[in-house]
């Protein structure tokens, strides 16, 4: 890759204007990409020219030479030198330039980042390979449907995977009354599970207090530990009076939030 050297602006001359901002511009006439050259479209003779300088960014120093063929000199263009201030987000701005270049190339020329290839499906494991669940009616059952549909095990004679499905049988008659045994501890480990669950519901509770006798076990309570005046039980709560202990005193504060209520509901409506 060629090395670019980067542009030197030989003069600090400038042509006087106001800054040009970028962010006036259509963004289809300036390249900011990182990597390349910067140019922009000179707004007076609208060819691209290139963008000099570190810090003070001006269009380069060029000529108006749309008429030199015909003879006449070279004129310096009124964009030359022209103050240019980057005021966008080049980043913003390269990638939706690159999504509008991907947007105008054709369909068939189109093509994912990333290839992606669909792999070629595995071959069928044989039924004498297959782990599936143990128990005794499957191996019979996959035992007599290979003796069913092979030709080479007649009578006591087997083939390779008829050889293995027959030991798997006997392995599985020989293994079933230990298995039977562990499927009815499970069960019963199920069933006190569920019992012990369904004592902790609501209903389980209030059997158990049915059961033993709401007051016995009350009157129990109450003789562990000493009572405070006016509490019945931990289980009653405390005796709270039902009635304000002065009735006249209740109604005048009664009447009188009754009439501020009714002069609030009022006053909107006047």
């Amino acid at each position: 890759m060629p090395h670019i050297r980067p542009g030197r602006t030989r003069s600090k001359n400038t042509n006087r204007r106001t800054a040009l901002l970028l962010s006036t511009m259509a963004p289809e006439d300036f390249n900011l990409r990182h990597g390349e050259v910067r140019s922009i479209v000179c707004p007076d003779c609208r060819t691209w020219r290139r963008i000099m300088g570190d810090t003070v960014l001006k269009i380069r120093e060029h000529c108006n030479s749309v008429k030199v063929p015909e003879g006449e000199k070279h004129v310096q263009c009124p964009g030359a030198d022209q103050v240019v201030e980057i005021d966008i987000d080049v980043r913003r701005w390269q990638s939706r330039q690159d999504r509008l270049l991907r947007d105008a190339m054709p369909q068939e020329s189109r093509r994912a980042a990333q290839q992606f290839y669909k792999p070629m499906p595995a071959s069928a494991t044989p039924v004498s390979r297959i782990t599936t669940e143990i128990t005794l009616d499957s191996e019979r059952q996959t035992y007599l449907a290979h003796r069913k549909g092979c030709t080479v095990c007649v009578g006591g004679q087997h083939c390779t995977d008829g050889g293995m499905l027959a030991r798997r049988y006997v392995l599985a008659l020989q293994l079933e009354p230990t298995r039977r045994l562990a499927r009815e501890l499970i069960a019963e480990e199920e069933r006190r599970r569920a019992k012990k669950v369904a004592a902790h519901w609501p209903a389980g509770r209030r059997q158990q207090w049915a059961r033993h006798g709401g007051e016995a076990v009350e009157s129990t309570n109450n003789q562990c530990a000493q009572r405070t005046p006016g509490s019945l039980s931990d289980f009653r709560g405390p005796q709270l009076p039902l009635k304000p202990q002065n009735l006249a005193a209740h109604e005048r504060r009664q009447a009188e939030l009754g009439k501020q209520y009714g002069s609030r509901k009022a006053s909107p409506a006047g």
